[in-house]
């Protein structure tokens, strides 16, 4: 387990490798310039030769590259130097002679050009609104889509078998950005009066008298949004699965024995049908990370996919990079975890 556990890591390491490389060289070719960007359009020549020596402007693409490979990598080499220090937040490791060390970090995605906070800060204080949008949508999905799978599945080529079918066909065909457009302007503005819910709207909202307060109602349009595809798949899965076990020799067996419906469903067919469901379930964040860019920026909702689409439309780059990056570890640490819960749920893949 270990040895494949190291295996996946290193691959892993190659796919972020990839990622960071195309995303630095693509986004280092579209046009703007990063050091007037940084400074605003009423800027003299002097500060901006000075912005662009800071930022590595001046130098080959090729540096460039090896400098942001040097910022993000959680082991680095520094100098120990009080400005270094500060600007990274690292911790010294192992001494390599003179003033140089091997360092400990957090990756450093370099400032925004526009607010100039560094990207880490921005991306962190993002981070939260994604993550309960995300739990948000996966509990929707799983809750209605683990219903809508068990009732299909016990009432097969009834009406509801075929609600639940066509629910699932709509969920997976239809794109998430427009969804968000149908659900929000339906729910959000033409039948606003019935569900008293808005088109936009974050997590939180200032009360001039309470203060700040938890705006709950504002997550659900979003959240269904967001769950609809992990929802279609759930049911098409949960509903196969089902009548695939109640099909099994030993569903018959229990049956035989006496035990009444309820119980050969709870102890037997609920047990051995939530195995593929869980790790569909599971596997399914890292892709709502990605589908959130649109749902958010839709509802406007605070998040990192709004976060995202705002730097983009400002040409704010570091914000950009940092945020697709981010996503790309998401991905690769998550489908790690589904492999592993793979091997827990099946001793034939543990085995192999």
């Amino acid at each position: 387990m270990a040895g494949y556990l190291l295996k996946r890591l290193f691959s892993g390491l190659l796919v972020l490798f990839g990622v960071v490389t195309i995303v630095f060289f693509l986004f280092n070719v579209l046009p703007g310039d990063a050091a007037q960007m940084t400074l605003g359009q009423r800027s003299d020549i002097a500060s901006l030769e000075a912005v662009t020596k800071e930022l590595g402007l001046d130098q080959p693409k090729s540096t460039q590259f090896r400098l942001y490979l040097h910022d993000i990598s959680p082991l680095s080499i520094h100098r120990h130097d009080s400005a270094e220090e500060a600007k990274y937040g690292y911790s010294r490791l192992i001494p390599l002679g003179g003033e140089r060390w091997l360092v400990a970090k957090a990756p450093y995605l370099r400032r925004s050009y526009q607010s100039k906070q560094t990207v880490n800060a921005i991306l962190a204080g993002a981070l939260p609104g994604t993550a309960v949008l995300a739990v948000a949508a996966m509990l929707l999905a799983t809750v209605i889509g683990l219903l809508l799978g068990a009732v299909a599945a016990l009432h097969p080529q009834s009406w509801i078998d075929r609600l639940a079918v066509f629910i699932s066909i709509i969920g997976i065909s239809v794109p998430s950005y427009f969804a968000s457009i149908v659900i929000a302007w339906l729910f959000g503005y033409l039948w606003h009066d019935w569900t008293g819910l808005s088109m936009t709207g974050s997590l939180f909202r200032i009360d001039p008298f309470l203060g700040r307060q938890i705006a709950w109602e504002n997550l659900l349009l979003p959240a269904f949004t967001l769950g609809l595809r992990p929802l279609a798949i759930i049911v098409q899965l949960s509903r196969n699965t089902f009548l695939e076990v109640m099909g099994m020799d030993y569903i018959r067996t229990a049956r035989a024995k006496g035990l009444s419906e309820r119980q050969v469903l709870w102890r037997h067919v609920m047990r051995n049908a939530l195995g593929p469901v869980v790790t569909a379930i599971s596997g399914w964040f890292a892709s709502l990370l990605a589908g959130a860019v649109f749902v958010e920026y839709i509802f406007g909702w605070k998040g990192l996919g709004k976060v995202t689409v705002d730097a983009l439309m400002k040409f704010d780059m570091p914000v950009v990079m940092g945020s697709v990056l981010f996503i790309s570890v998401a991905f690769v640490l998550i489908n790690i975890l589904v492999d592993f819960i793979y091997a827990w749920l099946d001793p034939r893949i543990r085995l192999q």
